[in-house]
C-alpha cells in the first residue's frame, strides 16, 4: 500500500477531512436552519438571502477541497498502470461527464434548489425529472465523484483514486440524512395543501 499512497503525508490527512467535512458542515447548517431558523435570522429573517449566503459558503468550501486535493496529489507517488495513455486519455470523458452532471444539474434546480433551498422553506414546484435526473438520482454527487476520480486517473496518482473512493462514501452517507429529510419536508407540504384544501 506505501508504495500506492503515501499515508505519511499530512496532506492526505488534510485533502480527506476536507472531503468528509463539507457534506457534514452543509448537513448540520441545514438542519440548524430548519429547526431553528438560525441562519435565516443571521440575515433579517429574509430566508433567501439566507440560502443564497449558505450556498456561497458551500461553493466557496467546494473550491477550497478542491484545493487541497489537487495540493495533496503532487505529494503522492504515480503508479505506471494510471500513467499509460489509454488509461490518462480515459481521465478526459470521466471529467467531462462528471462536469455535465453538476452543472446541468445546477441549471435545472437553481441555485436555491441546489443549495438546500427546501430548508429555508424554498421549496420547488414539483420533482426534476429532466436531465440529468433522468439519467442519474443524484448528478450533482455522482458527478462530483466522477471529477474528482478523473483528476486521479489523469495525474496518475492512486491516492487520488483512494480519495475519489472517500468523496463516494462520504456523499453517500450525506444522502442517508438529506434524501429522508428533504423527503419528509415535500411530504409534510403536500399535507399542509391537502388540509388547505379540505378547508374550503
Amino acid at each position: 500500500m506505501s508504495s500506492l499512497v503515501d499515508l505519511s503525508q499530512a496532506s492526505f490527512w488534510v485533502s480527506a477531512a476536507s472531503i468528509v467535512f463539507n457534506p457534514t458542515f452543509w448537513n448540520i447548517a441545514a438542519r440548524q436552519e430548519y429547526h431553528n431558523k438560525l441562519i435565516t435570522k443571521l440575515f433579517g429573517g429574509n430566508s433567501r438571502l439566507g440560502c443564497y449566503a449558505l450556498a456561497v459558503s458551500i461553493f466557496s468550501l467546494g473550491i477550497i477541497r478542491d484545493y487541497i486535493y489537487n495540493e495533496a496529489l503532487t505529494n503522492q507517488p504515480t503508479h505506471p498502470l494510471l500513467t499509460t495513455p489509454l488509461i490518462r486519455y480515459s481521465a478526459i470523458p470521466l471529467f467531462l461527464l462528471g462536469n455535465t452532471l453538476v452543472l446541468t444539474s445546477m441549471y435545472a434546480l437553481g441555485v436555491t434548489g441546489t443549495y438546500l433551498g427546501d430548508y429555508f422553506g424554498i421549496l420547488m414546484d414539483a420533482p426534476v425529472t429532466t436531465f440529468p435526473f433522468s439519467f442519474t438520482d443524484a448528478p450533482m454527487y455522482h458527478g462530483s465523484t466522477l471529477s474528482f476520480l478523473a483528476t486521479a486517473i489523469w495525474k496518475g496518482r492512486p491516492a487520488g483514486v483512494l480519495l475519489s473512493l472517500f468523496v463516494a462514501v462520504a456523499y453517500k452517507i450525506a444522502r442517508t440524512y438529506e434524501d429522508p429529510f428533504t423527503g419528509m419536508i415535500y411530504a409534510k407540504r403536500e399535507e399542509e395543501r391537502k388540509a388547505g384544501k379540505k378547508a374550503l
